[in-house]
């Protein structure tokens, strides 16, 4: 088969990752509503979102395992009837119980999605793998961000039943998964026409003490990468408001520029460690993205913006070369992987978002900048990351 990355198929990866996370998106930002709708405290918030994150995060590295050990050519539309099923009781449900339910069943969708698309990235990226979780990562960053925008215009004026409507995005999905599927089917027919070609046994690039402890120091990245994202995507329009005084819209507008920064940065990250190697870009992107970090609790509105800019770039190009080098580790269980990092990076996303909220509540908003701009300073462990050369994965 061609070394050239399969470009339409990954097109529609990426277009595939947009719609799904833009459905998960509108579980969070239809909170208010539901809020009301149900007269929930916020204990049985926390509690949904609880649900949610065991879902989606947990249940990964488990879907990807059992794709591992037997690939089925569907799982991409499985997780997406999962997630429809879940938006339709969600947009329906009037009890606790229907609600958990449903935020289970999207969440379970979420877990489908991400190792077996991200699995199925890295097979049509060939060559160019990093390239390839840049085009697939990006997506994603995509479609999160314009799903509360989305809500906003279909939901808020209306009420919670108008989340039927991004069932149209379902639909679309279904649609984006279609050449997926065909591909996929495509390129397993051949791995069992051709089994001497697809199923050599790539041996592991170290020992299993070092697998191991090269597994922890990207567990470590991806602590000190995530509570620092958490803090801009979650809190920095609060910190905006309340240290220079600006308003709700203007500081959405900031909140967009760093999301535009992350989305250049995931770009950029997979094709640099094509290039030059995923270790320097992890090195790079996390530790050079300190100067930035504690620069900018000390600066004015100009330069907080310019700083958050340039922390979102050099931090979003870091997770392309980190997943890349994870899977190089371990070849064989590319689902696994995928699942289990993923997974593990929603769940301190999510866990770092509820004590930054809390910490907030008892020192003040602007101390989250002042205490988690140090978290990009552990990027010096990636010193200690062995040097894989961009070993091959499976043909």
């Amino acid at each position: 088969m061609s070394a050239m990355p399969t470009f339409p198929v990954l097109l529609a990866l990426c277009a595939a990752h947009s719609l799904n996370d833009l459905l998960q998106s509108v579980i969070t930002a239809v909170y208010p509503m539901l809020k009301d709708d149900l007269g929930l405290d916020f204990a049985q918030i926390g509690l949904i979102t609880l649900v949610y994150q065991i879902a989606a995060s947990i249940f990964q590295p488990a879907v990807g395992y059992a794709f591992d050990r037997r690939p089925f050519v569907w799982s991409l539309p499985a997780g997406m009837v999962s997630t429809s099923a879940g938006i339709a009781l969600f947009a329906l449900s009037d009890t606790m119980a229907g609600i958990l339910l449903a935020v289970f069943l999207v969440g379970i969708g979420s877990a489908t999605l991400h190792p077996e698309a991200s699995r199925i990235t890295s097979l049509a990226g060939r060559a160019r793998r990093g390239f390839a979780q840049s085009i697939f990562q990006v997506g994603g960053n995509f479609g999160g961000s314009i799903g509360p925008l989305l809500v906003a215009f279909i939901v808020a004026p209306h009420d919670r039943r108008h989340v039927l409507w991004f069932l149209i995005f379902a639909a679309l999905c279904f649609a984006a998964m279609r050449p997926i599927c065909r591909w996929y089917r495509g390129y397993l027919d051949h791995i069992k026409a051709h089994p001497e070609n697809h199923r050599r046994q790539l041996p592991l690039p170290l020992s299993r003490r070092r697998t191991l402890f090269a597994i922890g120091v990207i567990v470590v990245l991806i602590f000190s990468k995530y509570i620092y994202m958490a803090s801009l995507s979650s809190y920095y329009t609060f910190y905006l408001i309340e240290r220079f005084g600006v308003s709700v819209k203007t500081s959405q507008i900031f909140l967009f520029i760093f999301v535009v920064s992350t989305a250049a940065g995931t770009l950029v990250g997979g094709p640099v460690g094509d290039r030059y190697g995923r270790k320097p870009v992890i090195w790079i992107s996390i530790l050079g993205t300190a100067p930035f970090s504690l620069l900018l609790p000390h600066v004015g509105l100009g330069w907080t913006a310019a700083l958050s800019f340039c922390a979102g770039f050099m931090l979003s190009s870091a997770f392309p070369a980190i997943l890349l080098y994870a899977q190089e580790l371990l070849p064989t269980k590319l689902g696994m992987i995928s699942g289990l990092f993923f997974g593990f990076a929603f769940g301190v996303g999510g866990i770092a978002s509820a004590v930054l909220g809390d910490f907030a509540d008892v020192y003040g908003i602007e101390s989250i900048y002042r205490v988690c701009a140090y978290m990009p300073l552990l990027g010096i462990v990636a010193c200690l990351l062995p040097d894989l050369h961009n070993r091959p994965l499976p043909a």
